[in-house]
């Protein structure tokens, strides 16, 4: 499930009965998720509301690029060449090999989860997560999306967001994890100002009863948060103010990393100046 509600499918579905080829390609191979990691034609064709005759045609020349596999039982999954591609995403692998041994710092000291996450469009991506040992299980995986107002790194990004994307967030459905997930506009505005002027946001038990998160900005060598990192620990194990400091500093240590490799983000990751 993705952060707006829908899974990868019915997004697919929703954008992919009509358009050009390569956009229905895109909307089959973005019909892969966490929980659909292998299809067959007929799913793929139910999940993307494309004919199977189109199906089968796409499937079969993103088969010979690499991008789709086809499994002994004709079954297709995502091919290794899709990965390779994907590697070289500034944001994504880019991003994470600079910021994996402050990551790793962070793991060591505290055996906790670590996260590091940017954002797109109006959910987080994760792009890595240690697993501390003994450490508080999460929902989030490498690759995956989830809402912006419920986790540390979420509320970061969205602290840091342009107004437009703000304003859209705050005007759609908010979704609730637990009984103390912020639901309403009022509170999330409250909030993202919170983490605006302490530099650091903090997830209470918003996603699931048992953990907290602190989270931190990354910025680019420009100033522009293009990022966050975060910890996230066992409620009641540690208090926001005693993990606060530890994540701040990989922040900007990550953020001193960046600085000589600077790029231009997509106007999407841009920060609210």
């Amino acid at each position: 499930m993705n952060g707006d509600g829908r899974d990868g499918g019915e997004r697919c579905a929703a954008a992919g009965r009509t358009g050009p080829v390569v956009a229905r390609a895109l909307h089959i191979l973005g019909a892969f998720t966490a929980d659909h990691r292998l299809m067959t034609l007929s799913e793929l064709s139910r999940r993307t509301g494309l004919p199977v005759s189109t199906v089968h045609r796409l499937a079969t020349d993103l088969v010979a690029s690499g991008a789709l596999e086809r499994n002994a039982a004709g079954s297709y999954h995502i091919g290794l060449r899709l990965w390779e591609i994907g590697s070289l995403a500034p944001r994504g692998q880019g991003l994470r090999e600079r910021a994996l041994p402050f990551l790793e710092d962070l793991s060591q000291v505290t055996r906790e989860n670590v996260q590091l996450a940017v954002r797109e469009g109006t959910e987080v991506v994760f792009i890595e997560r240690i697993a501390g040992t003994g450490a508080v299980p999460v929902l989030t995986r490498v690759g995956g999306r989830f809402a912006l107002t419920a986790t540390g790194v979420g509320l970061v990004l969205l602290a840091h967001a342009p107004v437009d994307i703000q304003e859209q967030v705050l005007a759609g459905r908010i979704e609730r994890f637990t009984e103390r997930t912020m639901t309403t506009a009022g509170q999330l505005r409250a909030a993202l100002a919170d983490v605006r002027a302490r530099g650091y946001a903090v997830s209470d038990r918003q996603v699931t009863m048992d953990a907290l998160s602190v989270a931190a900005p990354i910025h680019d060598g420009q100033g522009d948060v293009v990022a966050a990192v975060s910890i996230v620990v066992h409620h009641g194990s540690a208090s926001p103010h005693t993990l606060a400091p530890l994540v701040r500093t990989s922040a900007r240590a990550i953020s001193r990393a960046l600085a000589p490799f600077r790029q231009d983000p997509p106007v999407a990751s841009g920060e609210q100046r």
